[in-house]
């Protein structure tokens, strides 16, 4: 017989994409701007009865972002919850990519426990969002965000809603 070589077992993460498609009654140039514009992005961003008081990019390939939303969470108290990361991709009014982590109030990344969140989380997720143009001056956005621990899933589909039913309501006013 040969050595002894133990075979070492590790579980993965169980971590799962979210897709999210939605038509909104807006031209695309519209929805674009209101991913890459601060002041409009800190009127949708964030699920309902969460505020986003802080919205800085640095809107280029390699430019960093760092967005902060404001309201209670699992533990029921209220504080701002960041996100920073850097630009990845962007083709204009069609495609914008970035790596996202939780962060704290200096934009330095944090594990998603800092914030009370369950799961393994990774420290860095992509999120991609596209813009297609529709008929009748409408725009098909999708977003899809990967690495989302599969007990936190339905959680963050459902924060991706309820920013997207705000995200509708802004481009509508």
């Amino acid at each position: 017989m040969g050595k002894n070589n133990p075979t070492r077992m590790t579980a993965e993460p169980k971590v799962q994409e979210i897709v999210i498609t939605r038509i909104f009654d807006a031209p695309r140039e519209q929805v674009w701007k209101a991913w890459t514009e601060p002041e409009l992005f800190m009127k949708w961003w964030g699920p309902k009865d969460f505020t986003a008081p802080v919205c800085k990019m640095n809107f280029r390939v390699g430019g960093e972002y760092f967005w902060c939303m404001r309201g209670a969470g699992p533990d029921g108290v209220v504080r701002d919850f960041c996100n920073s990361g850097q630009y990845l991709e962007i083709v204009p009014n069609e495609k914008i990519a970035v790596s996202m982590s939780f962060a704290d109030d200096q934009a330095d990344p944090v594990p998603a426990s800092f914030y009370g969140m369950p799961g393994e989380w990774p420290m860095e997720v992509t999120l991609a969002v596209t813009f297609e143009k529709i008929e009748g001056g409408k725009t098909r956005m999708t977003v899809r965000q990967d690495g989302i621990p599969g007990e936190m899933t339905e959680m963050s589909r459902l924060g991706w809603e309820q920013s997207l039913d705000k995200l509708a309501e802004a481009l509508s006013n």
